[in-house]
């Protein structure tokens, strides 16, 4: 079975330490449970991580977005070849559009109903 090679961008690196100081202000208990099963979730993209649906965001952005979900948040990211970059992790109710992701220097694909 392949492996991928799971990548954090600096943005999803700085969004889980915001959600862990938002809720670690009510409960540093609650706080660490989340962002521990966050990241177990991420380690597991290592196998398989097209079992994650794409978000129903990707057609209007034009790019391959998928998502892992854990309570209210969303880990989004994109898998290139045998790498999976995480770019957001963000709160469910959050919109989305091409302004919150990290800009990288890889050329997006264009997304159609039939991928």
């Amino acid at each position: 079975m392949p492996k991928f090679r799971v990548e954090i961008t600096a943005t999803a690196q700085n969004d889980i330490q915001e959600i862990f100081q938002y809720i670690a202000a009510d409960s540093q208990t609650a706080a660490t449970n989340l962002i521990k099963e966050i990241e177990r979730q991420i380690d597991s993209l290592e196998t398989f991580p097209l079992r994650c649906p794409m978000i129903p965001e990707s057609f209007e952005l034009g790019v391959e977005y998928r998502h892992i979900i854990y309570g209210h948040y969303r880990t989004i990211f994109k898998v290139e070849n045998s790498r999976v970059i995480i770019m957001r992790v963000i709160h469910g109710a959050r919109l989305m559009n091409m302004d919150i992701f990290e800009k990288i220097l890889v050329p997006n694909r264009k997304i159609t109903k039939e991928n």
